[in-house]
């Protein structure tokens, strides 16, 4: 087919979006995709503009479809820019791990700064006075509004006690909708899209969508603005900020209604939000901020910690593919790979982000797991290859185990833990009741086993145990109080100085894992779903009171197994 002096060879149509424009994937006749846009006459004005503007932001380094070509067609005009084959930002930012949200989220804070490096052309008229005229208007419409919000004169009355922080401020080229909706993520970089709403403005107006990113990834957000102003963020531009927000929601209200309850009450329940965010306006950094990690990077690679630390000796492990820096533990782990085998490397000496004891008791700790992963091999259990004190730590060395992990501080893999077939997930439990029998029969207690500690390769169907650090001999007490672990997975005896610690605990541990794979992590049988002979083995094992519980694993097994004959 030829349009507009082009020739393609499919057109498929794109629904996404709130844009006039119809919008196709196009592919040419060489194979190559294109993005291609048609604005209705109507609506075409700026269109010219709007393509300058982009030709303009590509040649300043901003990641985005390259503007090709320019036109007009029957019925308006048309614009092809090169496609972008992604995820959309939205959707795959959260399911990120921490340092990873962030430092797309600084470089998404860059990448505006590039933006805002095209200036205004001339005549644009002071700020003040165009952004004060929007301003009436946006108060007006919320007036007239049949639908106001609840506590909706905190906003008015902090714009009127603020607006003149609109004096003198400069202005540059805005994108004009710049949050995380208009993003995509192509082979893991940020790449930027539709620019229909550019235009001329202050910069720091720009943020006023950082409301929609704030909901959906508050650390991508904070980074944004961490990475737009290198760290350092005056006050007037929070100030600025909940004034252009302010406007904003006020008038969101009367935007929503022509698209139906459903936008009207999105926009009720984002404007309660945000006054929960300011509290009721009284303060002026939103509760949602965070003012950011010390970021490093290896083989590509972000991950956070307290202060600088050298990883340089991790390549003697391998090239690293993956780094795991959300233990409190005082670990933070490495994928790495060399001469075609994978590792997991455990690292105990750095100032690991979220750990708040003392380095040389985790280094101590970590060099304490050496004999427990000996005591306790096992099919299920991660192979100990290297043990060792190198960087200025200590270091345990393990094959790599391929899987998903269960633990919920990895969304994306636990979502896919939780949709398998029930088929797959009765297999992940049989094997942490045979590796947890296994711990009781050498003597051992586990403790601190909980979701995050499970791995599951579906190619495989291998359940590995990934994590035993802190599983002790028999006998046990209680020394700590409160014992390490997930309170979801704990008996009551592991909140009591003093109580045993023995098989009985594990068997409440268990019950507890089961409830997790089967029950949404709730104790109801409203919640669980499978048999009612099941639930009740179960229920008995997470019982409080020691006596009623199952007296040992084998004891569980067997009753289990018993249940699942039964249909």
């Amino acid at each position: 087919m030829v349009q507009f002096g082009l020739d393609f060879i499919s057109k498929e149509p794109i629904h996404k979006g709130w844009s006039c424009d119809e919008k196709y994937c196009v592919t040419g006749r060489e194979g190559t995709k294109y993005l291609l846009r048609i604005t209705p006459e109507e609506k075409s004005r700026g269109r010219k503009e709007m393509f300058r503007i982009q030709e303009e932001a590509w040649t300043r380094g901003v990641p985005m479809c390259r503007p090709l070509a320019f036109g007009e067609c029957e019925g308006g005009v048309y614009t092809l820019q090169s496609w972008i084959e992604g995820e959309d930002a939205e959707t795959a930012v959260p399911l990120l791990a921490d340092a990873r949200q962030y430092a797309l989220g600084l470089e998404a804070g860059r990448i505006l700064k590039k933006i805002h490096s095209i200036p205004v052309p001339e005549g644009c008229g002071d700020w003040e006075s165009r952004y004060g005229a929007k301003l009436e208007r946006k108060l007006e419409l919320y007036r007239e509004c049949p639908i106001h919000y609840e506590g909706g004169e905190r906003f008015i009355e902090y714009i009127r006690e603020n607006r003149h922080l609109l004096r003198g401020r400069p202005q540059c080229c805005q994108h004009g909708d710049y949050h995380i909706g208009n993003m995509m993520l192509e082979a893991g970089e940020l790449r930027i899209i539709d620019f229909d709403r550019c235009d001329y403005g202050d910069p720091w107006e720009e943020f006023n969508r950082i409301v929609w990113t704030a909901q959906a990834a508050p650390l991508f957000a904070s980074g944004m603005v961490n990475g737009y102003f290198d760290g350092q963020v005056p006050e007037e531009f929070w100030r600025l900020l909940a004034l252009y927000i302010a406007g904003n929601t006020l008038s969101s209200i009367p935007w929503a209604i022509p698209f139906g309850k459903g936008d009207v009450e999105t926009m009720l329940k984002q404007g309660r939000e945000i006054l929960e965010w300011y509290d009721g306006m009284e303060r002026v950094v939103p509760s949602w901020y965070f003012e950011g990690y010390y970021l490093q990077e290896i083989d590509g690679i972000p991950y956070k910690l307290k202060e600088p630390f050298d990883f340089g000796f991790v390549h003697r492990y391998g090239k690293v593919f993956r780094v795991f820096d959300d233990q409190d533990s005082g670990n933070i782990c490495f994928g790495t790979e060399k001469d075609g085998e994978r590792y997991f490397v455990k690292f105990a000496g750095a100032p690991a982000e979220r750990y708040e004891g003392d380095l040389q008791e985790a280094v101590e700790r970590l060099r304490e797991t050496v004999p427990i992963y000996k005591a306790l091999q096992h099919e299920s259990l991660v192979q100990l290859v290297a043990a060792e004190e190198t960087g200025g730590g200590f270091a345990a060395v393990f094959r790599w185990a391929e899987g998903d992990c269960m633990g919920r501080m990895y969304p994306a893999e636990h979502r896919r833990i939780m949709a398998l077939p029930v088929e797959e997930r009765l297999r992940i439990f049989g094997d942490v009741l045979g590796f947890l029998r296994h711990v009781a029969e050498k003597g051992y207690v586990a403790v601190d086993f909980y979701d995050g500690s499970i791995l599951y390769d579906v190619r495989e169907h291998k359940t590995t145990i990934c994590d035993v650090d802190v599983f002790r001999r028999q006998p046990c007490v209680n020394d700590m109080g409160r014992m390490w672990g997930s309170s979801l997975f704990q008996a009551p005896e592991e909140y009591q100085m003093g109580a045993g610690i023995d098989e009985v605990t594990n068997v409440y541990t268990a019950g507890a894992m089961a409830f997790a794979l089967f029950g949404n992590y709730q104790r109801t049988r409203e919640a669980w779903t499978l048999s009612q002979a099941l639930f009740a083995v179960v229920d008995r094992a997470v019982r409080n009171d020691r006596g009623e519980r199952q007296q040992s694993l084998g004891q569980l097994l067997e009753e289990w197994e018993s249940a699942l004959r039964e249909g």
